[in-house]
This record gives structure tokens, C-alpha cells and sequence, in this order.
């Protein structure tokens, strides 16, 4: 099969449309209560439903979106943390390691 500069083109195009869209799906993934990582900080998408027993240091305002490790912008619905790699954790969610944004 001859193949043609035009053909070379557009096929490098397509492949590097595929890489760039591809990082981008990864990165929407949404960390899981249930991820072993998520779990042992006590994470919740939902920070009103956090064991306030367990974990007395959690106050009422305290969510992801306005965490000095959240990566999105405040009231944002989901947002990258430093602590998930590229994992996207819930705005309005919460975990033992919250440090108050400055």
C-alpha cells in the first residue's frame, strides 16, 4: 500500500487529537468513597455526611472546594486534589486532611 504525505497528515492529526482527548477523560475520574486511599482519610462527597464522631475535627463550611489541597475553583462541583493524583474529588466534599485555603 502506497501511502501519500496527505494520508501521513491526517493520520498524525487524528493521533494526536486521540492523545490529547484521552488525557482529558482520565482526568475526569472521580476519586471513590470506597478507593482504599479515600477511605482512610474519611473521605465523603458530601461533607454533611461526615461521622462527626469519628472525626471531631471536621466544622460545618469545611468542603473540598475551599481546601488549600483542591485544585478547582470555589463552587466548583468537582476539582483536581493533590492527594488523588488525577483523580477529581466532589466540590462540596470533605476529608481528614482539610487545611483552610488562605
Amino acid at each position: 500500500m502506497k501511502n501519500s504525505r496527505r494520508q501521513f497528515m491526517i493520520l498524525s492529526a487524528a493521533g494526536a487529537c486521540t492523545l490529547a482527548l484521552n488525557g482529558k477523560v482520565q482526568a475526569q475520574a472521580m476519586v471513590a468513597e470506597t478507593d482504599p486511599q479515600a477511605a482512610a482519610l474519611g473521605y465523603k462527597a458530601d461533607a454533611s455526611k461526615v461521622d462527626k464522631a469519628k472525626y471531631p475535627k471536621y466544622a460545618a463550611g469545611q468542603k473540598c472546594d475551599n481546601c488549600a489541597l483542591y485544585q478547582g475553583k470555589v463552587g466548583s462541583a468537582a476539582g483536581g486534589c493533590s492527594l488523588f493524583g488525577a483523580k477529581q474529588v466532589a466540590g462540596p466534599g470533605w476529608c481528614s486532611a482539610y487545611a483552610k485555603k488562605a
